[in-house]
């Protein structure tokens, strides 16, 4: 009877999304995608496994549903897809390590702060031509970035070295700049060479295990509650957030993705305070409002300058 009834609602859920039109499909995949990837923070302090763990077996399970839920990640690798998997590994390994030390709110506002680094290293690594607009959105990101340092860090149980965790989160944000710039770089080259941004982030995700395998022994904590939790990360969190986010992609304009990609930073403190009772310092808050605000209206008036030349296609 358990089975025949999960299965029912299985269809009604295929049926929902079927039924929607392309576009709200698409924006649904984008908003469930930016909606798993959410839950990462609470998922890592939920678990008793250390950062270095968690970013070993996370890391690999993400590679493996990876190479079995996109065709794209099986071929097409070149040297370019290893170039970008070390930001990437980076960035994975130093969110992971981050949210196990400061607050779950201070990990993602401060990694969001990532357009600032690809606003100031876009014209030297891929010629894009800085813009009066981007001036005011980098003043703001750091203005907020400012903030979120100036809060009060109090340790607690979940965050246990905020100082320590702010510093890695910080950096994560830079790393994540290069891995988005890396990724541009090859989807630029996609039409001409047939190479996917799909490989560097599936070697990204193994080379972030492999680094991490040295400081992951011993497990001492191996219950099936954490092993659980790894399974989730990796296959779910990473995994099929990854496999919404390249389907709705395809098709919605980059307006829409970067608003509806906002979903993240919203959610994730408060996931952690509905599961784990974790506040983040009302001047941290403060400082990732202006970060995403900015990143939105930043979205906004790209969209209202650019519209004319893209209509017309």
């Amino acid at each position: 009877m358990g089975v025949e009834s999960e299965r029912k609602h299985m269809l009604l859920i295929a049926f929902f999304f079927w039924g929607c039109s392309s576009l709200v499909r698409d924006r649904l995949y984008i908003m469930l995608g930016a909606l798993l990837f959410s839950t990462g923070g609470v998922a890592i302090k939920a678990s008793a496994l250390t950062g270095w763990q968690l970013s070993c077996f996370r890391s690999f399970a993400a590679g493996i549903a990876l190479l079995v839920f996109l065709p794209s990640a099986r071929r097409a690798w070149t040297w370019r897809s290893l170039v970008v998997a070390i930001p990437f590994a980076s960035t994975f390994t130093l969110f992971t390590l981050a949210n196990k030390f400061t607050t779950a709110a201070n990990a993602i506002f401060l990694q969001d702060t990532a357009p600032l680094y690809i606003l100031l290293l876009g014209p030297f690594l891929l010629g894009e031509r800085l813009r009066q607009r981007d001036l005011f959105l980098m003043v703001t990101l750091v203005f907020g970035l400012v903030l979120i340092f100036a809060a009060s860090r109090e340790t607690t149980i979940n965050a246990t070295d905020p100082r320590l965790g702010d510093i890695l989160a910080l950096v994560s944000g830079f790393t994540w700049a290069l891995t988005v710039l890396g990724l541009r770089w090859i989807a630029l080259r996609a039409p001409h060479y047939g190479e996917s941004p799909t490989t560097a982030i599936v070697a990204g995700c193994f080379t972030a295990s492999l680094v991490a395998v040295p400081f992951a022994f011993p497990i001492e904590n191996a219950t099936v509650g954490n092993w659980l939790i790894v399974a989730y990360l990796g296959i779910f969190q990473i995994g099929l957030a990854y496999v919404f986010i390249s389907e709705g992609v395809l098709r919605l304009r980059a307006l829409e993705v970067s608003l509806l990609l906002l979903v993240e930073p919203v959610f994730s403190p408060v996931w952690v305070w509905f599961f784990l009772n974790e506040m983040p310092a009302g001047l941290a808050i403060v400082g990732g409002v202006v970060v995403i605000v900015a990143t939105a209206v930043h979205a906004l008036r790209r969209e209202g300058v650019d519209s004319p030349s893209t209509s017309s296609r």
